[in-house]
């Protein structure tokens, strides 16, 4: 599960399933075919209310994405890319770039290239296309870091719930 770190958590609004569900599965997600049935197992509760709690969780910013990260270019291909974006033109890209499935991390940075993200696809040819796509739909140019090197970088952070005192749903 990837979380949304521009939204800034307000740890006072979200209920003890939300904080269970942001903080205890960014890694080690079950793969079953029901893996959300795993998880209300675990934390005493529905598989139903587990979907519709992660579904309101994306639509109010805090998670981006719910599904696997692969480890770049060992299924199909990957880059990392880049864009310098104009500060009021921003958001509106980086929500574009969002509507792509391909894209896995997609980020701001305080640099000249300040918008930043992961794009996995099933081969070299649907990549380009879709980084073109990317370019066409934006009106800007992307710059592509084809990875030469395999780093891993874990994603996951604690988020500083406390979670013994908060186990109520």
């Amino acid at each position: 599960m990837q979380l949304n770190t521009e939204n800034k958590l307000n740890k006072q609004q979200l209920s003890a399933l939300e904080k269970h569900l942001l903080n205890d599965f960014q890694h080690d997600f079950p793969l079953l075919s029901r893996p959300y049935k795993k998880i209300a197992d675990k934390l005493g509760t529905t598989e139903e209310l587990v979907i519709e709690t992660l579904k309101q969780l994306q639509e109010r910013g805090y998670v981006s994405r719910v599904g696997a990260v692969f480890r770049a270019n060992s299924i199909g291909a990957s880059t990392l890319a880049a864009m310098s974006i104009p500060e009021e033109e921003l958001d509106a890209v980086a929500e574009m770039i969002n509507e792509y499935s391909e894209v896995n991390h997609n980020y701001q940075r305080e640099h000249h290239y300040n918008l930043w993200f992961v794009l996995t696809a099933s081969d070299e040819h649907t990549l380009n296309a879709i980084l073109d796509d990317i370019e066409h739909r934006s009106g800007h140019c992307v710059m592509y870091l084809p990875m030469l090197e395999d780093f891993h970088i874990d994603l996951g952070f604690d988020l500083g719930f406390d979670l013994e005192h908060d186990s109520g749903y």
